[in-house]
């Protein structure tokens, strides 16, 4: 047998240093890109959650500023056909008979079942300007 050798197990090392040495094994190399990789996984996560949000947020405005340009290009039309109407001596005749105003020659006949308008003056259903 040789001198200093024997069967007995080696002595147990300190529990502390142990995963120190291991570390110390592994290139410092690889120790950095693995921490830079696990970086750029969560700044990709991030990116793609912030991404998402953005996208619904711009969906949800999109579809609101379309909803009131529509009402927008219903109101332009509204006040377009009130000016066109504006000069036309029907439609002026129409809007004084809502007021109430009769002809020189006309007879104001009022029926005695006939409901009270909603407003004083008012025979006509208005109609909404913008």
């Amino acid at each position: 047998m040789l001198p200093g050798v024997t069967d007995a197990p080696p002595p147990p090392r300190p529990a502390r240093r142990a995963w120190w040495r291991r570390v110390q094994r592994l290139p410092l190399s690889m120790m950095v890109a693995s921490v830079l990789a696990a970086l750029g996984i969560v700044q990709l996560s991030f990116q793609l959650g912030h991404m998402l949000y953005r996208s619904a947020t711009w969906s949800a405005e999109t579809r609101q500023a379309l909803v009131r340009v529509a009402a927008l290009e219903e109101d332009a039309r509204v006040l377009q056909d009130a000016i066109r109407a504006a000069n036309d001596p029907a439609y002026l005749e129409q809007l004084a008979r809502c007021r109430g105003y009769v002809g020189k020659t006309e007879k104001v006949v009022v029926s005695s079942d006939a409901p009270p308008p909603r407003l004083p003056g008012e025979n006509c259903k208005a109609l909404r300007v913008p």
